[in-house]
């Protein structure tokens, strides 16, 4: 299970805004690593459902999500440190209180931060596609990851996907089907759900003619 990696980390440029945010918001909104769980109820201050985002990205979408559900908490994790700022500018400016931030790998968060059991629902918004066949390996919807995933799922919990490219939500539809722990709340793909705001970056590809695809299966 060591082996599986969630991401591979690249060089990207920071920008000065985002590196302030990183430098002076991150203790305030951020949950550094450690190999110890974590106490939800005491980081949030309430017993409410727990959302684990994996993979915000610059944060816009994340960011929305949890001022527009206040009645959830929110827990992102990404590892690029231009994407983390952004989020904790945005956690600022919102004056969002229901949503935090871990600058980690995504696996070892589940193994050593996460009670099992614990979440009611799992975000994974376009994941890397990794399009080349030689790299389809590098993707994070594999089986073994799954099964991972379902440990620190709620029964009843959802788990929901979101993709642009066509190979890879016939993939990971093939994986969440293949997992015996999870339903398909739809036959195949599901109508993107309220919830789910479109980034500019989903609106400009739709009106280039791109689809998307959402997945939603739930935990047994």
């Amino acid at each position: 299970m060591n082996s599986i990696r969630s991401y591979v980390l690249r060089q990207g440029r920071i920008s000065n805004a985002q590196r302030n945010a990183y430098e002076t918001l991150f203790s305030e909104f951020g949950i550094p690593f450690s190999a110890q769980q974590l106490n939800f109820e005491k980081i949030f201050g309430r017993s409410t459902p727990k959302i684990l985002e994996i993979g915000s990205g610059m944060g816009e979408a994340t960011a929305t999500i949890a001022q527009q559900h206040p009645q959830n908490d929110y827990l992102a994790i990404e590892v690029h440190t231009p994407g983390v700022g952004s989020l904790l500018s945005q956690i600022k400016m919102l004056e969002l209180t229901n949503l935090h931030v871990i600058q980690h790998d995504a696996v070892e968060v589940l193994q050593h931060m996460l009670p099992l059991k614990s979440l009611d629902g799992v975000h994974i918004f376009f994941p890397d596609p990794w399009p080349k066949a030689r790299h389809h390996k590098r993707r994070l919807i594999q089986s073994a990851f799954v099964s991972l995933l379902c440990k620190y799922m709620k029964p009843g919990s959802y788990l929901h996907v979101a993709t642009d490219w066509k190979d890879y939500a016939e993939q990971i539809l093939s994986v969440l089907s293949n997992e015996s722990l999870l339903t398909n709340t739809a036959i195949d793909y599901a109508i993107r759900p309220p919830y789910r705001p479109l980034t500019k970056f989903e609106q400009r590809g739709l009106r280039l003619g791109h689809n998307v695809w959402d997945l939603i299966f739930t935990r047994k």
